[in-house]
């Protein structure tokens, strides 16, 4: 799946107050990579960071604390929940599905869930596949439910992804882009049960048995009810009356497709190198995946996949994601999956500008 990784052990050298779990090549210039860790010290969070370039082979470590209340800090090979990353995953199982032809992105949700989407304001039969997976339904974000109003108060529920389609149907139809445009969570649980349906097997389990096994991914699990992160964990700080409040617990059953796996920096930034260089899906696949349209950040959105731009001339792809627990994720790698940043960030308390600029900057010179 991916080349061989290089091993190595990281020097005092080239992290001072952050902490780093593996090594350097001697044709690894480490400066972008300090000035990266530097600035992101600034950030005041707890963040693990994983940098892949053609030099320096795959480098792992961290800024900041884990666990607050212990004094635990960041090494790089913490578990995190990676939030809407997890719609990437989801994606290319949805596309590895259409390259077996067991679906085409044209299907409508009425060929595969039949009766299920079927309101005045919703109808199955006009809504396909492509449309779910780049959020151009006009299906509203069954988070804007009246339900979800605290979230907290369901941090200990199971919730069946049909559950919060039908907690979506009677909202009012989103705000859109030109484009058509509009995020929704609802979206990628409904591309979960049509695999279901399929396959005859969960979304979870699909993802685990044709991309966690096959690269080997033994940082990355599915939760299910599973309220807890594998060790070493980052914890998830929610900033509560002016304080960091450890959120870490929490059944996020209800993300589903959209949003509900746990994984590493190591594992991620594998996922989408072997993501980029055709190792997932097909040519045909992956350049479906990779049809964009403008999101409503003015952004480019494909199927599953963000486009950036962070750095003028240098376009990257990734998906962020972020949860009611306190964790954020944000990526990005080159089009050739050669050069790539992964943070699994412990707080929801930071400048999301600022971080993407920090990327930005440090996948265009690495090297």
């Amino acid at each position: 799946m991916r080349g061989v990784l290089v091993a190595f052990v990281v020097t005092a050298s080239l992290v001072a107050t952050p902490s780093a779990a593996s090594a350097v090549t001697s044709r690894c210039d480490t400066r972008p990579i300090r000035t990266a860790l530097k600035a992101l010290e600034r950030v005041g969070a707890g963040i693990a960071v994983t940098v892949k370039s053609p030099r320096c082979g795959v480098w792992t470590g961290g800024v900041g604390l884990a666990d607050r209340r212990t004094g635990r800090k960041v090494t790089g090979d913490e578990h995190s929940r990676i939030g809407s990353d997890t719609k990437t995953w989801t994606a290319t199982v949805v596309l590895q599905l259409a390259g077996e032809g067991r679906l085409t992105l044209d299907d409508t949700v009425e060929r595969h869930l039949p009766g299920l989407i079927r309101t005045k304001d919703y109808d199955g039969r006009e809504i396909t596949i492509r449309q779910l997976l780049q959020h151009t339904s006009g299906l509203p974000d069954y988070l804007a439910a009246p339900f979800w109003e605290d979230e907290e108060e369901h941090r200990w529920d199971h919730i069946e992804p049909l559950q919060t389609v039908e907690q979506a149907l009677p909202l009012p139809p989103p705000e859109r882009t030109p484009s058509g445009f509009a995020y929704s969570n609802t979206n990628y649980n409904l591309a979960g049960l049509i695999v279901t349906k399929i396959t005859g097997r969960g979304i979870g389990d699909e993802i685990r048995r044709r991309i966690i096994k096959p690269l080997r991914l033994r940082g990355t699990s599915w939760p299910g009810d599973r309220i807890t992160i594998p060790k070493p964990d980052l914890r998830g700080y929610v900033k509560k009356g002016g304080k960091l409040v450890d959120k870490t617990e929490w059944n996020t059953s209800e993300a589903d497709a959209s949003g509900a796996l746990i994984s590493t920096g190591a594992d991620t930034t594998a996922f989408w190198s072997a993501l980029m260089t055709g190792k997932l899906l097909a040519p045909a696949q992956l350049a479906e995946m990779k049809k964009t349209i403008k999101d409503d950040f003015g952004q480019d959105y494909g199927l599953g996949v963000e486009g950036y731009r962070h750095t003028p001339g240098l376009v990257t792809w990734g998906h962020s994601g972020s949860m009611a627990s306190g964790h954020k994720f944000r990526n990005a790698i080159t089009d050739d999956g050669r050069r790539a940043v992964t943070l699994l960030i412990g707080s929801d308390s930071f400048n999301s500008d600022k971080v993407d600029s920090i990327i930005g900057t440090l996948i265009r010179d690495l090297r």
